[in-house]
């Protein structure tokens, strides 16, 4: 979708971004030192260290490859064609002319055979309901093969243009075509719905400008924008096709690389790249709910797997689904029988339910806590405060019911949902490890906020000293938060240029470019990186 940063170089890595939106979630909680999100305070009752824990790209991405697992085995006669060939049959407008920039791009993604098996296993759980979307609106297979090149199919992709999801819409776009984004649940995230919107939008250009390449254009760059370039090509007497345009070079770069992917596909032999065979079946299934249901405890009536549950359903900003809609779930194929039957099974006492409240002038936390018969430690445990300050108009989170996930009997899955959630789903607010020798001033300058503002996102007086371990919250985006503040990270076990820019909402190509690394680098734990402007939402 339109947005101005995504890089479009030949021979770069597309940034694979960490994604997110802005999250008003009771359970989100941001950031160990400089921008990596850390656990709650909950997690920490554990006593385990963020850095322990094991990284919820990894966690998500290999529940997503376990779909499988839960669907019955079939007799040996599968019958063909397998799923990508029923995608590929249906390709319509790909071209590749020898020493074409398309042609270059075929060639470059079939010479990237890990990173295509990762794009290809988190197409997997999805490709299912797009192929039969494609047929049923008799569209070209090449659409399949867009979210490659929009968020590598990474549902929880967030670009530095503020566009999310798989098919990266940002929310003006999303909301015009029809998708709910709320505190609840952002639907861009949501494969299913993102997919329907995404369709429509793209018959729709191609219906407007009547040209495959135009409409690839216009989704990237934006309608206008294209149909103004061809307005001033017919005025000059020029031709009107895309690559006649005076478009944005990120533009100019994005349609050879969808069509290069379509030669990939359509001629695997030719550029020694092998198609995943897959079985032509669903791997997830959607479920109608009647109301909003709480995921936790549905995971615990159906024996779901709560990483598995995180990898389908990346739209959730927190357990609950949104109270006002959409009403459904998506839940691994080979149990949404048992997720049908255990549905009417849960009790509303089984809900942690959430209301929401909005500060009046004058108010404190103990005010509130008398009004609506809490604590003031539950309305910050709800709200993850740690403070006093508050500001009129602010909206807090308290369970209406009186019950908050650390009381359940289920508190370690609330727990895991909280960890994964606050990891793959980017807040505008992080919390910063106080280091040796460090100040107020030093960390303001470092974020690109003021001393003020510190002190009063922290409920911090004129004299109140920080120590080293200390966590100071940063609201990024206010008081023009720098978005360019270079930062530090420590190289963990594990890591890789690609999670770590992914954590960071950076590209690859960036990262090693502000830190003097080439393409066969090696990273150590211990090693030290800069990063530059990461982790604004």
């Amino acid at each position: 979708m339109q947005r101005n940063s995504k890089p479009s170089l030949i021979f770069n890595c597309p940034g694979v971004l960490r994604a997110g939106s802005v999250l008003i979630l009771v359970l989100a909680v941001a950031g160990c030192a400089v921008t990596e999100q850390v656990d709650s305070p909950g997690a920490e009752k554990e006593q385990r260290h963020p850095v322990d824990l094991p990284d919820p790209f990894s966690v998500v991405e290999e529940a997503t490859r376990n779909l499988g697992d839960d669907l019955p085995v079939e007799a040996e006669e599968q019958p063909p064609p397998h799923l990508w060939a029923r995608v590929v049959d249906r390709f319509e407008f790909t071209e590749c002319a020898p020493e074409s920039r398309a042609e270059q791009w075929a060639y470059w993604y079939a010479e990237r055979d890990e990173y295509m098996k990762r794009v290809l296993d988190r197409a997997r759980p999805w490709l299912y309901d797009i192929a039969g979307e494609l047929e049923r609106r008799e569209l070209p297979g090449e659409l399949a093969l867009l979210p490659i090149v929009e968020s590598a199919y990474d549902p929880f992709a967030y670009s530095h243009g503020r566009a999310a999801g798989t098919w990266q819409f940002v929310s003006a776009t999303a909301r015009e075509r029809g998708i709910e984004i709320n505190d609840f649940y952002d639907g861009r995230r949501d494969v299913w719905a993102a997919t329907r919107a995404a369709l429509d939008y793209l018959a729709y250009l191609h219906g407007r400008f009547g040209d495959w390449n135009l409409a690839l254009a216009a989704y990237n760059g934006g309608q206008g924008r294209v149909w103004r370039a061809i307005e001033r090509n017919r005025r000059a007497g020029l031709p009107s096709h895309w690559n006649s345009l005076r478009l944005p070079r990120e533009t100019l770069g994005y349609v050879p690389k969808l069509n290069g992917l379509g030669c990939l596909f359509a001629e695997p032999e030719r550029y020694d790249f092998e198609i995943p065979i897959w079985d032509n079946r669903p791997q997830v299934a959607r479920i109608e709910l009647d109301g909003p249901i709480d995921v936790v405890a549905l995971s615990v009536a159906a024996d779901l797997d709560i990483a598995k549950l995180v990898a389908i359903n990346p739209g959730l900003n927190g357990h609950v689904t949104p109270p006002s809609g959409p009403h459904h779930l998506m839940v691994p194929a080979g149990r949404a029988d048992r997720v049908r039957e255990a549905l009417p099974t849960l009790e509303s006492d089984d809900m942690v339910v959430w209301q929401e409240v909005r500060v009046r002038p004058g108010d404190t936390l103990s005010h509130l806590a008398r009004r609506h018969n809490t604590t003031v430690g539950a309305l910050r445990d709800a709200n993850q405060l740690n403070g006093d300050f508050l500001r009129a108009g602010q909206k807090l989170r308290l369970a209406s019911n009186g019950k908050m996930p650390q009381d359940s009997p289920h508190a370690e899955r609330y727990a895991e949902l909280s960890r994964l959630q606050q990891r793959l789903l980017p807040t505008r607010r992080f919390q910063h490890q106080v280091r040796p020798g460090e100040s107020l001033w030093v960390i303001a300058s470092k974020y690109g906020v003021t001393v003020g503002d510190l002190q009063r996102w922290n409920g911090l007086g004129g004299n109140s000293l920080i120590r080293p371990g200390d966590r100071i919250l940063v609201h990024m985006g206010q008081s023009g938060a720098a978005t360019a503040a270079s930062q530090e990270y420590t190289v963990r076990r594990g890591d890789s240029l690609w999670t770590i820019a992914r954590r960071h909402q950076v590209s690859v190509n960036d990262l090693m470019r502000w830190n003097s690394l080439g393409e066969e680098a090696i990273l150590r734990p211990g090693q030290t990186l800069t990063i530059r402007g990461g982790g604004n939402a």
